[in-house]
């Protein structure tokens, strides 16, 4: 039987390779043209390649994490490998993850994209649906919200972040090239981690 973690990345993997045109036309519009084509290709890969009836969440997660870097081009892939290597770091060992190991992976995803990508908020990239994500989260958290409670905000925020990139100019990777003619388009970045964010709500949400 598979684990909840398998299942979860599984959930993930289904909502990007079900977007994957919607996802590489809005690349066509400031990019490669290729966003969406290359995350399928790396979930595909990464179903095959991860342990269905491993519990330990972290192992899954870098795993996941290993497969996307290999197999994903382009900046997305060292940047959702290492999204997915710095939750794993905040997951060793662990079977079940409490709200406050949510708040923590979240902390620790967009510390691994920061470096990674040098990149801040406000610069037409993922992070723009993160940060606003995490800090959402953690402020249900901090309010006393359950997990569900604080994945709604959590979507809730994303989705308004990646709202916000169709209103700045990139100033990162191939879509800076366009200056303010990125303004009107929303990043594709940003709307695959909204995609990843309301996959787990919905893995979360069926129990």
């Amino acid at each position: 039987m598979a684990s909840k973690v398998y299942g979860c990345i599984a959930k993930i993997a289904d909502s990007i390779i079900a977007n994957k045109e919607f996802l590489t036309e809005l690349d066509r519009e400031i990019g490669d043209a290729d966003h969406g084509i290359n995350m399928a290709r790396g979930y595909t890969e990464a179903l095959g390649q991860l342990p269905q009836d491993e519990t330990d969440i972290g192992a899954v997660l870098k795993k996941t994490g290993m497969v996307l870097i290999s197999k994903v081009g382009g900046a997305s892939g060292p940047l959702y490998g290492t999204a997915y290597m710095k939750a794993a770091k905040a997951a060793a060992g662990k079977t079940e993850l409490t709200v406050q190991d949510g708040k923590e992976i979240l902390e620790a995803i967009i510390g691994g994209i920061k470096q990674r990508g040098k990149a801040e908020r406000g610069e037409k990239t993922m992070l723009d649906a993160i940060i606003p994500a995490y800090e959402a989260y953690a402020a249900a958290a901090d309010g006393g919200k359950d997990l569900a409670g604080c994945l709604d905000a959590m979507c809730a925020a994303a989705k308004e972040g990646v709202e916000y990139t169709k209103t700045i100019r990139a100033t990162k990777g191939r879509a800076s090239y366009l200056g303010d003619r990125s303004i009107g388009h929303q990043d594709p970045g940003a709307t695959s981690s909204l995609l990843t964010m309301e996959a787990v709500r919905g893995f979360v949400e069926e129990g």
